[in-house]
């Protein structure tokens, strides 16, 4: 065991203040352009303190101000943002829950090559599969839809295998008292499996939300209609047109600002649950 020394724990936390601040000053910027004209933020250098049109430039950010790239507000993006990332997430959840009770505790012929085929999707990236999608999605007129947005999203075979390792571990016993209980498959899911899997589904919940709020590459291919933007095109709409002189950067900051809001609370409301579903090996 290493015995615990001033020095040590000096530099431990020098280390740690440096990590912070390494990863927190881009956000700072961020968030003081987001109180400054944009005649001020292109100034060289920039200001390094707040300015004082924070008020303004959040209301412009949420409720439009014209000259954004896109005529819709950044109100009704973070609501397209939320409802496609609830969606992914919870069908996520519910599909990989499902899969792996399949797998875990039913025989039918070729379980173990569904359950590889599944987990051999982890190995092809996203762009491989990205054109047939979309073409299959086109087809079926899911284009600038919420189904169009989350359906090819949904299934997760991280998630799949996660539940499987979890469900390996679960105790043959609590299938026999449950059967002789008199529950069938669906009650024994429901009542035993589910409860038992709450940590690791809060764990889940939290990274397959972030990772639905920000998608970028399959609603930049779905969506061309700006009442279907989530907040993350509506960012790049905002900066990815015209040159420097016509950004509104305080603008485009405070939308970024506000993008990251619903992420990071759900991270803050759910870290006890996040911590536990990742650390916890009791069953």
């Amino acid at each position: 065991m290493v015995d615990r020394s001033p020095w040590l724990t000096v530099l431990s936390h020098a280390v740690m203040i440096l990590g912070v601040m390494v990863v927190a000053f881009p956000l700072y910027l961020a968030l003081v352009a987001s109180t400054h004209t944009a005649a001020d933020i292109v100034q060289a250098p920039m200001p390094l303190l707040p300015g004082g049109e924070m008020w303004a430039n959040y209301k412009a950010a949420l409720f439009g101000s014209g000259k954004l790239g896109s005529n819709t507000n950044v109100v009704h993006m973070m609501w397209v943002s939320f409802v496609t990332a609830i969606i992914i997430t919870v069908g996520k959840i519910a599909i990989s829950l499902l899969s792996a009770f399949a797998i875990v505790y039913f025989r039918f012929p070729f379980k173990m090559l569904c359950f590889w085929a599944i987990f051999l999707t982890l190995m092809l990236p996203v762009e491989v599969r990205i054109l047939p999608t979309y073409k299959v999605v086109a087809d079926l007129g899911l284009l600038n839809t919420y189904g169009g947005l989350t359906l090819p999203l949904i299934a997760s075979a991280t998630a799949t295998f996660l539940f499987r390792q979890f469900f390996l571990t679960v105790p043959d016993e609590l299938v026999e008292a449950a059967r002789m209980d008199g529950a069938g498959p669906m009650r024994f899911f429901k009542d035993v499996l589910v409860p038992l899997s709450k940590t690791s589904i809060a764990a889940l919940f939290v990274i397959q939300f972030i990772y639905g709020w920000n998608q970028y590459l399959w609603p930049l291919l779905m969506t061309t209609t700006e009442d279907m933007y989530p907040v993350v095109i509506g960012i790049k709409r905002m900066v990815g047109g015209g040159g420097e002189a016509s950004i509104d950067w305080n603008i485009a900051m405070a939308t970024a600002i506000l993008a990251m809001l619903p992420p990071a609370a759900v991270v803050i409301l759910m870290q006890k649950w996040f911590v536990k579903g990742l650390v916890d090996t009791e069953k």
